[in-house]
């Protein structure tokens, strides 16, 4: 299982595809997963984990409704905390999880897959019933809102019985005012705050895509037959320029320039 934790990103569980992924999980745990996405809410992962390690996963705090990050944040506390009680060093990246990012998504459930493969040797405990398990979780859970309900009304109808014994009318107007009004503000600031979050995701969304081609073109320039090459030394010139307010193109150009050997047919 240690040795499970530790895979490298080369490994043949990094190589597992989509749908393998999610044909595993739906048959595991009897759900219909259409995108690996599906589960950022961290959910799954605690149920794939109470599956091959039962009773060490407290359910019924598992909350297979999340769909904020905070509440998807919980779920991964309990995931964590799970890890360290089995004494896992996989690092969870819960900041990257809960964006619902796809290869994020598929490379902790490519991991936990082969984690889930190595205790007891891949073979499924038979008397686990997922869809139970979660429906526990789900029960325990809604009592405690009910309770929290009720207790809510019983105070809202001692308010109202006092206001109709001898409160003023007009204050529990303007109360319902403010309200409705601070109801608007939040709306209004909650719909800001999505849209920042899609610019900041396409943001780094595009971050990552020029990234990944500029580091795809350091490996290119750091091959032994071409790093002497006054073309690569210029390419690695423009990619360690410091300062950002100077263009490194000029001095690249020279490097380029000052070398017969890039213009045969000149000579």
């Amino acid at each position: 299982m240690a040795a499970a934790a530790t895979i490298g990103m080369m490994d043949s569980a990094y190589f597992v595809g989509r749908g393998e992924i999610l044909s595993w999980i739906n048959a595991t745990l009897q759900l219909s997963l259409a995108k690996v996405e599906e589960a950022a809410s961290g959910a799954v992962q605690c149920q794939l984990m109470d599956m091959v390690h039962p009773g060490v996963v407290p359910m019924h705090k598992v909350n297979f409704d999340a769909k904020t990050e905070y509440d998807m944040i919980q779920n991964y506390k309990i995931l964590q905390d799970v890890f360290n009680k089995l004494r896992l060093s996989k690092n969870i990246e819960v900041n990257k999880l809960v964006k619902g990012r796809p290869l994020d998504n598929l490379e902790f459930l490519q991991w936990l897959k082969r984690y889930c493969d190595s205790v007891n040797g891949g073979i499924m405990n038979e008397n686990y019933n997922p869809v139970e398990r979660r429906s526990k979780g789900c029960k325990e859970r809604s009592l405690k809102g009910s309770n929290k309900s009720s207790k809510s009304l019983q105070a809202n109808r001692l308010s109202s019985v006092n206001s109709a014994d001898g409160g003023p009318c007009v204050g529990k107007v303007c109360n319902v005012i403010s309200e409705e009004h601070y109801i608007e503000q939040i709306q209004q600031l909650s719909e800001k705050i999505a849209g920042l979050k899609i610019s900041m995701d396409s943001a780094e969304k595009e971050r990552d895509f020029y990234f990944s081609k500029l580091r795809d073109i350091e490996i290119l320039c750091q091959r032994p037959e071409l790093e002497h090459l006054p073309m690569t030394k210029a390419v690695q010139k423009i990619l360690y320029a410091a300062d950002a307010r100077d263009s490194p193109l000029p001095e690249a150009n020279e490097i380029i320039t000052r070398s017969p050997s890039m213009f045969p047919d000149e000579a």
